[in-house]
């Protein structure tokens, strides 16, 4: 199942060929069947409902999918903008040869769909509970086998009018910092225009034109060789990692919306409200 539409940066798409990314002789690419290991049935109940559902809704254009990892453990951090997150990065990674496993809300692991998704890896979040910190141990844990791991460090749906990412929780940098996983910065652009929270409205159309920037991967290298030297895990530290991973979530957004992001952050709700769907870590 190949991706539907992958697309170089303006930028370079008109540079001379020694400056173009091109993959070095011998370098190609393995085949996505052969990276996405082992599947079991969970895996490939949600592959026969959701891709098809998928195909209808979304016309999906990747933006650098050549720097999603095809190894190793990977943790994809996105901003949030709508409810059918989740089913359009289910897509980016598994057109890129991998497997999901998103972070979600615990009230969505119920009766037999709790049963699939569970089955499937994906792991429940107890968010503004003691809970929550078991689903970190969880992610470290699935990210310390070698998956991908997904994770809206807003926790929910931007509040943002204007959809630019707000303020975002530290669990996602306290998994960045403490685990050897690649930390893949991905910008999305499109799912919120066919359902929109703000307003709470379902704007029934096919092939709903669907965005995604796939980032450089940040380097933590500095910040995790202090922490195994002794560097206390603070509060200040979570949320400068926190700050860095969002600021270049934000720029590649800027970059699909042709258009400079706001310099204020929105802040994020103090409650959540109904409605919320998947997000986050605490």
């Amino acid at each position: 199942m190949a991706e539907e539409r992958s697309w170089a940066d303006p930028a370079s798409a008109g540079a001379p060929p020694a400056v173009q990314s091109v993959r070095p002789p011998g370098s190609r690419r393995p085949g996505r069947w052969r990276t996405r290991g082992r599947i079991g049935w969970a895996f490939w109940l949600c592959i026969v409902v959701v891709f098809p559902a998928t195909k209808l809704m979304f016309a999906i254009r990747y933006r650098h999918g050549e720097r999603f990892p095809t190894r190793g453990p990977v943790l994809l951090v996105a901003n949030h903008v709508s409810i059918l997150d989740p089913l359009a990065c289910a897509r980016l990674v598994f057109d890129h040869g991998r497997m999901p496993h998103f972070l979600a809300k615990e009230s969505v692991f119920k009766g037999l769909a709790g049963t699939i998704l569970r089955s499937a890896g994906q792991i429940p979040v107890a968010r503004y509970s003691s809970d929550a910190v078991g689903a970190l141990a969880a992610a470290q844990e699935d990210l310390a086998a070698g998956n991908v791991v997904v994770i809206y460090p807003e926790g929910s749906v931007t509040r943002d009018p204007d959809w630019w990412p707000m303020q975002a929780r530290t669990g996602a940098a306290r998994l960045a910092l403490t685990t050897d996983a690649t930390v893949l910065p991905v910008a999305q652009w499109g799912p919120q225009r066919l359902h929109d929270y703000h307003a709470k409205k379902l704007h029934l159309r096919l092939r709903t034109p669907t965005e995604y920037y796939v980032g450089e991967p940040i380097d933590l290298s500095r910040q995790r060789a202090e922490l195994r030297a002794g560097r206390p895990l603070t509060t200040e530290l979570l949320r400068e990692t926190t700050d860095l991973m969002m600021g270049r979530v934000r720029d590649q957004l800027a970059e699909l919306r042709g258009e400079p992001a706001p310099a204020l952050v929105h802040p994020r709700p103090q409650r959540e409200l109904p409605g919320d769907l998947p997000g986050g870590a605490a």
